[in-house]
């Protein structure tokens, strides 16, 4: 369902593969064992969603706040590879699904750079 209040950054096609991939990492968690609840589960979703929401956060701003915001985006993306491959280590995901991530995690990282090198184009 749509909601009939409308936020522009939402449009973003970056956002929405943030938002995507939030809600894979929340799935991928799930199924961790308890005693990583308050670790990795919690590190690894707080990185995959802190992308999407710096996105939303910085969106209204200037461009040059903007900017700054998407690059905390694209470090938590970053993070985000540490902890997938962490996960894969030990033993909690499988090889696909660590690629999976990584997939995902590039492209939401090069879209970033992209909007990042278009504002700076811009000033």
């Amino acid at each position: 369902m749509k909601s009939n209040y409308y936020f522009k950054f939402e449009d973003l096609q970056v956002y929405q593969k943030a938002i995507a991939f939030g809600e894979l990492v929340n799935k991928q968690i799930d199924s961790f064992p308890k005693h990583e609840m308050y670790r990795l589960s919690s590190q690894f979703i707080r990185a995959a969603d802190s992308i999407a929401f710096n996105i939303a956060e910085g969106s209204g701003s200037t461009d040059t706040n903007f900017n700054r915001y998407l690059k905390m985006a694209w470090d938590s993306a970053h993070e985000c590879v540490a902890v997938s491959t962490k996960e894969r280590l030990r033993g909690y995901i499988t090889f696909q699904e660590e690629e999976e991530n990584r997939k995902m995690v590039t492209e939401i990282s090069k879209m970033i750079s992209a909007l990042r090198r278009h504002l700076n184009n811009k000033s």
